[in-house]
């Protein structure tokens, strides 16, 4: 138990971070019109902070999770949970804190960040950890 809790910890104290960045109050963003506005530095600031937290909770697990036959449950479950994790932080913007406005381009922003971050472990970890388990 001991070990889950140092290889899970940068994933927890990153989710806190956001947890205290989302309900800062904030400056004001002009809404958005269409598709094409969307992308903004602050969509790309939502892209990269939960593109982390996906990375970081995947990081966690051992390689043996992700090298098995089981590693689609694990990585789409790390998904799923940073997913739900920006759906919580968006409507906890709108509904609790104050200065804040939960917005649903932002919960898109942060949902294809958590994908992004999937991309970017599979590309950098899973790849090299399955080469390794071929080559021995």
């Amino acid at each position: 138990m001991q070990g889950a809790i140092k290889r899970f910890w940068p994933a927890v104290a990153w989710a806190i971070l956001i947890l205290i960045l989302t309900g800062v109050p904030g400056t004001y963003f002009p809404e958005v019109e269409t598709f094409w506005e969307w992308l903004t530095p602050d969509k790309i600031v939502h892209m990269g902070i939960f593109g982390v937290q996906v990375f970081l909770i995947l990081l966690g697990f051992d390689p043996q999770y992700l090298a098995g036959k089981n590693r689609y449950v694990v990585v789409i479950g790390a998904a799923i949970v940073t997913i739900l994790y920006g759906l919580i932080t968006e409507l906890l913007q709108h509904f609790v804190f104050i200065g804040r406005d939960g917005n649903m381009f932002d919960f898109l922003a942060d949902a294809a960040g958590a994908l992004l971050g999937l991309l970017a472990y599979y590309l950098l970890k899973i790849r090299n950890t399955v080469a390794k388990m071929n080559i021995e």
